[in-house]
């Protein structure tokens, strides 16, 4: 049996993306509970040269629908980067989630060889569309959802490997 490329992307992104929202939830009842102010989380890096928990959620979020959007050819939401609250960031994930579950099969499978480009400042990377989305994006999601969840658990909010993983 093999996978496609829709079953690879769509699918496993909207489940990280919901696990993302749970875990936010989380740290919502924990700050509530312990009377913080919200920037004490959404500040918080777990090192001076990495980046806010904020900053986590954007890029986790820009990855998704970048990923989805070149492989099906279509142009990437912009979204404006000015989240600070919890509301914000929940906010930027269910439109995230929304936007990436707007694909079909039919617009992401077959990409497997698609000529994907992205640029960073002056330097462009070549990908095909199987090892973008394997090697680039995917683990880059997986990355800063991971972040946040340590970002969290660090600072007392009360989640465990099953939050992160969800229920699928």
């Amino acid at each position: 049996m093999s996978i496609s490329m829709y079953q690879a992307s769509v699918p496993r992104i909207v489940n990280m993306l919901t696990n993302l929202d749970h875990l936010l939830d989380k740290a919502l009842v924990h700050i509530e509970t312990k009377k913080w102010n919200e920037a004490a989380l959404t500040q918080f890096r777990l090192y001076p040269d990495m980046l806010t928990m904020t900053r986590q959620v954007q890029i986790a979020c820009d990855t998704a629908k970048g990923v989805v959007a070149r492989l099906a050819g279509v142009d990437i939401p912009a979204y404006e980067d000015n989240e600070v609250s919890f509301a914000d960031l929940k906010q930027r994930v269910a439109k995230t989630i929304a936007f990436v579950n707007g694909f079909s099969a039919a617009q992401i499978d077959g990409t497997e060889d698609k000529d994907i480009v992205t640029k960073r400042g002056d330097v462009e990377t070549h990908y095909k569309g199987m090892q973008f989305l394997l090697n680039h994006a995917m683990p880059n999601i997986y990355f800063h959802v991971t972040t946040v969840y340590a970002i969290l658990r660090h600072n007392g909010v009360e989640i465990g490997k099953r939050d992160y993983l969800g229920k699928v």
